[in-house]
């Protein structure tokens, strides 16, 4: 199959979270499988890769603006996957990747100059897998501009919902940047409590739909984590489907991972001590055999860091130290600050985000904190995993389908789990990890390594992928064949 991923952000050229790691990887899969996959994303200023190609005119609003098309690649084994980078200085060129007064019309060009481009550069391709709301309008473009121009006329779209709390949503005076007219501002079609819904347009116009995970597929079709788009999810529900996203063993491998303080593997696991040892030196913790509990995260109200505050005196009083890495909002920011400071010798809290120190945070920890409200799929738990360290997770979304309560199951349990979402719950399930711990260490390291044999590498979810592929390519052609 001929496939273009679109998305607004790719490892390793920019990254703010998840969505970049999935990007970076997925390619390489179905690359190996033999297919022409390549991606486009925009080329940010801090973006240095990326030769010219061509550029094109994009018309935005009643003038026209220019789309430099550089082109960069990554490698797969022995193949190249090309990755196309949409310049153009006056919506790239800035210090951030997102958060800007005029997103709509950043990824409003962003989207039509992927399907201006195509012709250009003579790619054609099968289908086009759109990630997010920043992609969402590419496939209402091709539905409502492209569908009579033959170049266009099969080209299938796929459209996965990442983080379906993140729409895109606008004033209505963006139609007229995206050269819609006023049918368009309506509950049936872009329309939402008032203003103009990027995300709904993806949910609408796209021949299918997934998300990254099957229980998160299920969830965001309830009132309670449909984030007001449920009703439309449910009309659509043949079409939605949940795959799990998977991780990159050569990128997060403890035993050849350069960042480390010592390398392991699942047979060396006396090792894995040094980069605790390792680790709570760097940090200023106290050296020694106590459980380390790792949370990497954006501080934010979805990751149930309101539970973690209320139980943190209570890890800490089991005789555990606590290290955090991330960045997010004030409140919390403030909050694990506060803790840092009355408890310096067992806290560490690192505000921002450093690629080595999580990798060092990974595999120095020994319990590895996921209390999310709700989390469409997660990552952070397969890498913690790869690296020996338990995670510790609420039962929902992703975090459900991948970690096993070793409570409740010992044969199979990976990890432990809670279901309601109170500080109590999740305090019951800490206590549980870190007493088993203590009082059975045999059975911890036959936990750790049973993480460690685990295999949630691309492979099977990019078979999936390539399904869901065929499924969005023959829907398109009936589509086709009944307007003929």
């Amino acid at each position: 199959m001929k496939i273009l991923i679109a998305a607004s952000e790719m490892v390793p050229f920019a990254k703010t979270g998840g969505l970049a790691d999935v990007v970076g990887s997925l390619p390489k899969a179905l690359a190996k499988l033999g297919h022409d996959v390549r991606v486009v994303i925009p080329h940010y200023k801090q973006i240095t890769e990326g030769r010219y190609l061509t550029d094109l005119p994009v018309p935005m609003d009643g003038h026209l603006e220019t789309a430099i098309i550089r082109n960069a690649s990554i490698k797969a084994g022995e193949q190249e996957i090309p990755v196309y980078l949409v310049d153009n200085y006056k919506f790239f060129y800035r210090d951030h990747m997102y958060c800007y007064v005029d997103e709509g019309e950043r990824f409003n060009f962003f989207c039509k100059s992927v399907l201006a481009m195509l012709p250009y550069l003579g790619f054609q391709p099968d289908v086009i897998h759109c990630n997010d709301w920043h992609t969402a309008l590419i496939p209402l473009f091709l539905k409502v501009r492209f569908m009579d121009e033959p170049f266009y006329r099969g080209i299938a779209t796929v459209f996965t919902i990442h983080n379906l709390q993140y729409q895109g949503r606008f004033n209505k005076s963006i139609l007229k940047n995206l050269g819609l007219e006023d049918k368009y501002f309506t509950p049936e079609e872009l329309e939402f409590y008032g203003e103009v819904n990027f995300m709904k347009a993806g949910l609408l116009y796209a021949d299918l739909i997934n998300t990254v995970s099957a229980k998160y597929a299920m969830e965001i079709q309830t009132r309670e984590l449909g984030e007001g788009l449920d009703g439309l999810l449910r009309k659509r529900a043949l079409d939605l489907y949940g795959i799990i996203n998977g991780i990159d063993y050569d990128e997060y491998n403890p035993a050849t991972d350069r960042r480390l303080y010592e390398n392991y593997d699942r047979n060396t696991l006396e090792r894995k001590r040094y980069n605790k040892y390792g680790l709570q030196k760097e940090l200023n913790l106290v050296v020694g055999d106590v459980p380390v509990v790792g949370l990497i995260s954006r501080l934010v109200g979805q990751k149930g860091l309101d539970l973690v505050a209320e139980v943190i005196e209570h890890i800490l009083q089991m005789g555990a130290q606590f290290v955090l890495l991330g960045t997010g909002d004030d409140y919390f920011e403030k909050l694990f600050a506060d803790v840092k400071v009355k408890h310096p010798a067992r806290v560490s809290i690192n505000l921002g985000f450093d690629s080595t120190l999580a990798q060092k945070i990974y595999a120095g920890a020994d319990i590895f904190l996921m209390p999310s409200r709700f989390e469409p799929c997660g990552l952070g738990q397969l890498i913690s995993l790869a690296y020996g360290t338990i995670p510790v997770v609420r039962a929902t979304g992703g975090l459900s389908d991948t970690i096993t309560d070793f409570t409740a199951e010992p044969a199979r349990g990976n990890g432990f789990t809670f279901t309601d979402y109170t500080p109590e719950a999740l305090l019951d399930a800490i206590t549980r990890a870190i007493r088993l711990y203590y009082d059975d260490p045999a059975a911890w390291a036959q936990l750790m390594r049973r993480g460690m044999s685990m295999d949630f590498s691309w492979n099977t979810s990019a078979v999936k992928y390539l399904n869901l592929y065929e499924k969005a390519v023959q829907k398109r052609k009936q589509r086709i064949n009944r307007a003929v």
